[in-house]
Parts: C-alpha cells; structure tokens; sequence
C-alpha cells in the first residue's frame, strides 16, 4: 500500500490576513481545488449559513470558521457546478481510503470524518496530512 503524497496548503487563508487555527477545512478545501480567492469562499458560505435554521438535531449553524453542515456544503457545491459522488452507504462498510489509486484524477474535495480536503491528481493538498497513512475513509467526493 502507497501512501498518498501531501502537501502543505492553507488555500490562501494566511495570504487573506486570517490568523491562528480555526474548523475552516470547508473554505480551504472548495479554495484549493476551485482556484477561488479564500477571502471569497468564506464570505459566501457564510452567506449560505444564514439560509439555515436551528432544528432539535441541528443546534448549530454552518460557519465558515468551525463548520458546515453537510447539506449546506452539498447546496454550496451544486451551485457551482460540482457534482457530488456518494461512495459509502449504510451498511456497505469502507470501499475508498485516502489512496490516490483509490481516488480518480482531476481536482477533487472529498469528504471524511468530520473533515474536507482537496486531493488534485492524486495529492493531499491541506494543513496537515489526514489519511491516516491512508486508512481512513472517503464518505464520497465533490469534483467538476
């Protein structure tokens, strides 16, 4: 088994004047692999996340800095042309990890354990490597 290659990669989120940690890995991920400015990203998501509404299951809403919600990164894909590609169902067990081989070429946003990060042409392109030496899990992915 190879691992795949990572790489450093904020997605301009240093280059915006934004500092410290934060739960941005939504922002950095669509910034990465569509090429749009962080600053941008960020601003429209949480333009998203005032479209949403507390529920009993749901006490949080979307933020560009700690989260967003799975349904409201889906709708923020769709609008932009990106298809998503469910690969985990319930019951079906692991069938893609953090492999290049196991993933298609192009850019991609893939969605893990409460995680997204942008693979282009088989490399990690994040803040830190988050494969687990290529053990964990793709849920599905977003690509063009």
């Amino acid at each position: 088994m190879k691992t795949m290659t990572w790489l450093y990669d904020d997605g301009g989120r240093k280059d915006a004047g934004y500092k410290g940690d934060a739960g941005d890995c939504a922002c950095r991920a669509i910034a990465i692999a569509t090429g749009k400015d962080y600053k941008d990203v960020y601003a429209v998501v949480n333009g998203w996340a005032n479209n949403e509404r507390y529920t009993t299951r749901k006490r949080f809403k979307s933020a560009a800095r700690t989260g967003v919600r799975r349904a409201s990164m889906r709708r923020y894909m769709q609008s932009i042309g990106w298809i998503w590609k469910p690969i985990m169902g319930i019951g079906t067990g692991c069938t893609v990890h953090m492999r290049a081989e196991e993933l298609p070429a192009g850019r991609l946003i893939v969605a893990l354990s409460e995680h997204y990060a942008a693979v282009v042409d088989g490399v990690l392109h994040d803040t830190h490597d988050c494969t687990r030496e290529g053990m964990r899990c793709v849920y599905g992915y977003f690509y063009k």
